[in-house]
């Protein structure tokens, strides 16, 4: 009922706001955040952590900064804060207080970086602290002592760190510029004791029994300068402990003194990531690795893999009342949930977004109906599509074989088109399958071409139709529909369609060849294409082409569009610039001294150019063209590009998927004349 009318009315879409404003109450942690998430669903998840007083209590650390909570053992989700105000913080380990279910302790990376820190929660995750004395440590590891709650031990990349007072405090317990117990990636503690610790380097495993005064290497048995990515202990048998290495697992029944190369799983799968017991089987033991879950009922003896080989698992939670309930966290597939110990899983994203969309697409006939394109996650991503304006996505990714969407488009007749990193693709609704297409056209008929000399147009158009048919075959960045047409841009040069069906073949566009292009806009017959350093500007729909000079204070061209004014505009990180005489000359409307400017869009229908800024910017801006009026919103979220969504806004963020505007509860854009922030 609902998705005919949306198919029919805009008046739905008016309904859209009160759910949202629904949503609004339902979601209180997210009340001073101006614009809502509504994903898709999934990404990379990393980290879990249970409260030890309630076992369907779960939090669920992300690699964008994010910290979720479940109530419900994770069937579903609900975002909490972005720890540290940073999208770049990994968060691959959290500890709830044994004593206080609502301080959480996580300490945090940075991919590529040096960069971290420990983060603390007193009001169960909704705000975070740093804390001074482990600020900014590239924290790979931190578990608290299963005997004494106050005791925590984190692992970095300049050693051992312990704190004596709940994680307020801390000191070095490795020795300090030690060339040996340096980028330590896993920590495990004697269930009895916390005096005894063990630590797992980028190059073997070490152990104290005095609480860092002394250390010994614990290798004998493992491969030489092994990656010791997790290590437990047994609660119940202290002197059994499992280590996993880039080299595979192994077992100590001697407390580390000699380890045993285990059996069983493929050396393929060479990068165990966590090592995970089931508390009340501890014969039972999972083995999250790079290519896939492994399970063993024995101890380590045998060895079961329990999914397909493309599963990335980053960490295992077992219920401690249900052992048939099992979560895993994983690359791209967000949360994976067992019931049956680890034998089948399905999805458990429910609330969970980290997904990286850097293509939409809609059509104006329907404006309910929008289709977005991720990249990074492999055959979890793809095309995702809503016909709720945003609210709900289904995947629709058959056929694309995991491979990164760039760019979408809808054709004048209705097929949506992608581009991705290797050649177009239409979908087609019927076998709901995406189909390889871009057939490019053989070259027209020229003096001195062989086809030119055949003596009959007949004759001219079969050797045309004779000459193998090549696809585009190169990367898709951009595709932009310019009236009936749709033209890509990619790797190999600029292609468009020859008619408003885009199954046909499609023509390459005689574009200047010295540039790699990356982005095309246009209206009606005027295009312009630019580069990084250049653009190039067509009048005739892309028959002939010729260079104009961006703003000279551009350094790098990020963003550019054509209104339904004569206008081009060009952004930067410099600011938005536009020309009114083809690119000869260019300026900055008073209004809008933006800098990062990352997107720039016209929006027909509304006409106005929806902009956006990268950085530390969360706002986005809106110019009416026929009176230069300016509004902007704090979207809350750092923004990669906004579109319309029948009559309100959506937003494409970084890392977090896509953002809705409210419009019941958004308060009214501010004016113009308030840009001075």
């Amino acid at each position: 009922m609902m998705e005919a009318s949306l198919k029919t009315s805009r008046s739905p879409l008016h309904r859209l706001s009160l759910i949202a404003l629904c949503l609004l109450f339902a979601l209180p942690s997210l009340a001073a955040t101006p614009w809502f998430p509504f994903g898709p669903d999934g990404g990379d998840a990393r980290a879990f952590a249970a409260d030890p007083h309630d076992h369907a209590h779960l939090y669920l650390g992300a690699a964008n900064g994010w910290i979720y909570d479940s109530h419900n053992g994770g069937r579903s989700w609900k975002r909490l804060a972005r720890v540290g105000n940073r999208d770049d913080l990994v968060l691959d380990n959290i500890v709830v207080d044994p004593a206080d279910s609502n301080r959480v302790l996580v300490g945090a990376w940075v991919l590529g970086s040096t960069d971290g820190g420990l983060f603390i929660s007193k009001d169960g995750g909704a705000t975070w602290a740093s804390n001074p004395e482990m600020e900014h440590q590239s924290i790979r590891a931190l578990t608290v002592a299963p005997s004494d709650g106050k005791v925590l031990v984190a692992g970095t990349l300049k050693g051992v760190y312990r704190s004596e007072d709940g994680g307020g405090r801390w000191r070095l317990i490795s020795p300090p510029g030690s060339t040996e117990i340096h980028e330590v990636e896993s920590i495990a503690i004697d269930p009895a004791n916390p005096e005894i610790i063990y630590a797992g380097t980028w190059h073997l495993p070490w152990k104290t029994t005095d609480g860092g005064k002394n250390w010994n290497s614990i290798k004998q048995g493992i491969i030489e300068d092994s990656d010791v990515f997790s290590i437990i202990v047994d609660p119940k048998q202290p002197e059994t402990v499992y280590a996993s290495a880039c080299s595979g697992i192994y077992k100590s029944e001697d407390g580390g003194a000699k380890f045993t190369k285990i059996q069983g799983i493929p050396m393929s799968a060479r990068r165990t990531r966590v090592l995970m017991q089931d508390p009340s089987h501890l014969g039972t033991v999972y083995a999250g690795t790079t290519e896939g879950l492994f399970r063993t009922d024995d101890a380590g003896a045998l060895w079961t893999r329990t999914t397909s080989d493309d599963v990335i698992v980053n960490d295992v939670y077992v219920d401690p009342a249900n052992s048939m309930h099992v979560l895993m966290a994983t690359d791209r597939g967000g949360v994976l949930a067992s019931n049956d110990g680890g034998v089948s899983f399905l999805e458990s994203n429910r609330g969970f977004s980290s997904r990286q969309i850097v293509a939409f697409a809609s059509d104006p006939r329907r404006p309910a109906e929008v289709y977005v394109g991720v990249v990074n996650d492999k055959q979890w991503g793809g095309v995702f599509f809503s016909n709720d304006g945003g609210l709900a996505w289904s995947m629709r990714s058959s056929g694309l074989d995991g491979r990164d969407v760039l760019s979408l488009a809808v054709a004048a007749e209705g097929t949506v088109v992608a581009g991705t990193e290797h050649g177009v693709f239409l979908y087609d609704p019927a076998a709901q399958l995406w189909k390889r297409a871009g057939d490019i056209l053989p070259p027209p008929e020229r003096a001195g071409h062989p086809s030119g000399q055949s003596g009959s147009a007949a004759v001219r158009r079969a050797v045309r139709a004779a000459t193998p048919r090549q696809k585009i075959e190169g990367a898709v960045p951009t595709l932009t529909r310019v009236g009936g047409q749709v033209y890509a841009v990619t790797t190999d040069g600029v292609f468009a369609t020859v008619s408003d069906d885009p199954a046909l073949p499609w023509s390459r566009v005689e574009a200047p060849a010295s540039e790699p292009w990356r982005l095309l806009a246009g209206v009606q017959s005027t295009l312009m294409l630019a580069s990084l350093k250049s653009l190039s500007l067509s009048a005739d729909g892309g028959k002939k082409w010729h260079t104009i000079l961006p703003p000279p204070v551009l350094m790098q061209i990020g963003a550019v569009a054509v209104d339904g004014h004569g206008g081009l505009w060009v952004g930067g990180r410099e600011g938005i610039f536009r020309s009114v005489d083809n690119g000869a000359t260019w300026t900055t409307p008073k209004a809008l001294s933006i800098s990062g400017v990352n997107n720039i869009f016209y929006d027909k229908e509304g006409d106005r150019l929806l902009i956006t800024a990268d950085g530390s910017s969360t706002f986005a801006y809106s110019l009416h063209l026929p009176d230069q009026t300016v509004k902007y919103w704090d979207t809350g979220w750092h923004l990669r590009f906004m579109r319309p969504v029948g009559d309100y806004l959506v937003g494409i963020t970084r890392f977090d998927g896509v953002v809705l505007q409210p419009r019941m509860v958004q308060s009214k854009p501010q004016s113009a004349a308030l840009l001075g922030h």
